[in-house]
């Protein structure tokens, strides 16, 4: 009999007391359209859960140090393993964090050329970037030298008593890092920097922390005197606040690749052993397969154990589709979806079995070439043993599951049912939206547009585009299209450098949100309905802010009161004041056309549209709308929202622009056959009243919708960066240079 999860009466989120039995050691893909309660299901409940019981079973002075995962509203589950999320989250960004370093690669290649390598300069320790026996000494190990002007930095025509003697906010004049020239008793106050004798000058620029002897009295007694340099590299640019300050330093420091190194972070003793030619630096530069056949010809007897591990784990790269990438490639700089097909990598060869791994659209970023890989690599984790869930829209990725959930009817609160559950089959012939959109094959469009003009490119060459001349058409909806790390998102920068034209680039990347963003303060209506209320009830505005006058006195507007429960993990309960609402007893009492402030913030957009049909931000909430976000909620974090949904509502808050040029990376990216359908809808409409738009797609039905294809290849990384092919869909599908083409003519042939 097969053996099962079994959830019962989930009510998370959306969810509308679920119970659903999940087969053990299958896929299961759950399907439906954007906000219909897949993740509340699959991430929030299964996953959630596991965790958390996990984390209980350590001991409370540890779990305190753990991540702290809510208790999901669910009545029971049963037969839960222990689950790994392999979610699409960067890994921490540091700039000492290489693909190698995560994926614990280069402490095996270390290994190996510490045993093998000639001549012999040390143990594993010494070729490692981060150790002061292997860094490069110019670059510290980063790989890149930052220089600072100190020109543009300190007016050398001033003195210290001068006004703006030094160019940054804290070191302004009176300000205290300023003090700590200025009260050190080591310089004339009233002499000009110029003028410095070089000790002097030596003293105020390079001076390393030394303790003051007999400092005058208003130097602080703990304070040490640095130079203004090696200050600003310590304190400044190398920290949160120089992140903070990026405007300004930007226009006194330039970063290079460090001439001493030539960006590979270590020293020159460590480049010095090699194996069959070639230094730990040249292979972490190599692309995976370079490195697989490098290792492979290696023969020494002491390699064969590190020989076996280190092809395993880098041909587990290969196979999902990462062949493009390098060892030394800095973690800061992958996508979302590349840090989790890294993640699946490194699981394909655990140990571990009868796991569960919850997987969030896997296929995101990735072209129908690297669908395949991926296919085969989520194959292994199952076969090892595992249950693999996975929070999908892609046809191929919904095809090969061996249970499906169907979520729905719509999103949001009109979702949170199962719609369908079985097989793929039984999905294709249900009447749910999803089996109706698998049905319903999309056809080249009868006739595409005309561009207006072109903007010409000639000799694109940056990161790997190969002197890349290639027209863009005007006043047409154009896909840029090729594999991952083709070279699309370079081109597209390329362009944005260097277009005579306003371009707006919509990524998928944070909008600056924080836990009080929402929709309503992020389009700016939350003033305009404080005020509405304030002058229908002639109460100040701020009674109707929960930030303000208006929070309730108990929670202080948070709707909850979390307990500490020191060493355990806090618990957060519904504040019994204002019942979670936030707001005080005196704020709800007073009502705009039947509803309290609570209730008005708490409407969908689809709602509030009705609400609202003549005031002067109704085109805002209809934008939002237009770009498929009707369900969200007008208090409704920005922190719960996903990449897709973060992007689609800087698209709504620029659909007021007119004749304007689009870049817009992957826009199709978590979104369900339907809602896809409807862009396209918007974006058909967009480039009718006038505008331009370039998207940076991988979906086949947005590429058939297209009145223009770019595509450049044929493979990522060194392998991609030309150009295959430029023209309307009907000329891709003859042309032979083409990688999209055999996929595009077999989506048209497909019944």
């Amino acid at each position: 009999m097969q053996e099962t999860i079994k959830i019962i009466g989930a009510t998370e989120n959306n969810l509308k007391n679920i119970t659903i039995e999940i087969p053990k050691k299958k896929i299961t893909v759950f399907t439906g359209v954007s906000g219909s309660g897949k993740s509340s299901l699959c991430l929030d409940t299964i996953a959630g859960e596991s965790r958390r019981e996990l984390n209980e079973t350590f001991p409370s002075y540890v779990q305190q140090y753990l991540p702290k995962y809510g208790r999901p509203v669910v009545e029971k589950i049963e037969n839960l393993p222990v689950t790994i999320v392999i979610d699409q989250k960067k890994p921490a960004a540091g700039n000492r964090s290489t693909v190698g370093t995560y994926t614990d690669i280069y402490s095996l290649l270390r290994l190996l050329f510490s045993r093998v390598g000639e001549p012999f300069v040390g143990y594993s320790d010494t070729f490692s970037f981060n150790h002061p026996a292997g860094k490069c000494e110019r670059c510290d190990g980063i790989g890149m030298v930052t220089d600072l002007d100190i020109h543009k930095l300190v007016d050398f025509n001033k003195c210290l008593n001068d006004e703006d003697v030094i160019h940054f906010p804290t070191f302004t004049t009176g300000a205290w890092r300023w003090k700590r020239y200025a009260y050190s008793g080591l310089f004339d106050l009233n002499k000009k920097i110029k003028d410095y004798s070089k000790e002097e000058l030596d003293l105020f620029l390079y001076s390393p922390q030394v303790k003051l002897k007999n400092p005058p009295a208003n130097w602080p007694k703990s304070a040490k005197f640095e130079g203004i340099y090696p200050r600003m590299y310590r304190s400044i640019i190398t920290t949160k606040e120089g992140k903070r300050q990026q405007k300004v330093l930007d226009g006194m420091i330039s970063t290079f690749v460090c001439p001493e190194c030539g960006g590979s972070r270590v020293n020159e003793r460590v480049r010095s052993c090699k194996i069959n030619g070639k230094s730990i630096a040249d292979v972490t530069d190599m692309s995976i397969p370079e490195a697989i056949e490098f290792i492979r010809e290696i023969e020494h007897p002491l390699a064969a154990d590190m020989k076996r591990e280190l092809l395993k784990r880098l041909g587990a790269l290969e196979e999902i589709g990462l062949g493009y990438l390098s060892l030394s490639r800095g973690t800061g700089t992958l996508s979302g979806g590349e840090a989790q097909r890294i993640k699946i990598a490194k699981y394909i060869n655990s140990a571990l079995t009868d796991m569960v791994y919850v997987l969030d659209e896997p296929s995101v970023g990735l072209h129908s070439q690297d669908i395949a890989r991926l296919k085969k690599s989520l194959y292994r984790l199952r076969d090892h043993g595992n249950t693999v869930l996975i929070v999908e829209h892609h046809r191929e990725i919904i095809a090969m599951a061996d249970h499906l959930v169907d979520m729905g009817p719509m999103a949001g609160t009109h979702g949170g049912q199962v719609m369908y559950e079985g097989n793929y089959e039984g999905l294709l012939y249900s009447d749910t939206i999803t089996g109706q959109m698998l049905r319903a094959r999309s056809f080249r469009k009868p006739e595409v547009r005309k561009p207006k003009g072109y903007y010409h490119l000639e000799h694109a060459d940056l990161h790997n585009l190969k002197n890349v001349d290639v027209n863009l058409p005007k006043g047409v909806l154009t896909v840029i299209a090729g594999v991952a790390g083709s070279g699309k998102s370079s081109l597209m920068e390329y362009f944005m450098d260097h277009c005579e034209d306003e371009v707006i680039f919509i990524g998928q990347k944070n909008i600056g949100i924080n836990l009080r963003s929402t929709p309503a303060t992020y389009l700016d209506i939350a003033d305009p309905i404080r005020k509405m209320f304030g002058k229908a009830t002639h109460q100040p505005m701020a009674l109707f802010s929960f930030n303000s006058k208006g929070g309730c006195p108990a929670c202080g507007g948070k709707g909850v009161i979390v307990s500490d429960m020191s060493f355990m993990e806090s618990i957060e309960t519904e504040c019994e004041l204002c019942h979670g609402t936030r707001y005080s007893e005196e704020a709800l009492s007073y009502r705009y056309r039947g509803k309290n402030i609570a209730e008005v913030m708490d409407m969908t957009v689809e709602e509030a549209i009705a609400f609202f049909p003549e005031e002067d931000f109704l085109p805002r909430l209809i934008s939002m709308e237009q770009v498929g976000l009707g369900y969200l909620h007008l208090n409704q974090s920005m922190t719960t929202l996903s990449g897709g949904e973060l992007q689609r509502v800087k698209l709504a808050s620029q659909l007021y622009r007119k004749n304007a040029v689009f870049v817009i990376d992957e826009p199709t990216d978590g979104l369900h056959l339907d809602d896809i359908r409807k862009l396209m809808i918007l974006f058909n409409r967009m480039v009718d009243e006038g505008d331009t738009l370039y998207l940076i797609e991988h979906s086949l039905d947005v590429m058939k919708d297209a009145d223009y294809i770019v595509e450049v290849g044929p493979g990522g990384g060194m392998s991609g960066g030309s150009l295959l092919f430029a023209g309307t869909p009907a000329e891709m599908e003859t042309c032979e240079a083409s990688v999209t083409r055999p996929y595009l003519i077999k989506s048209e042939t497909e019944e």
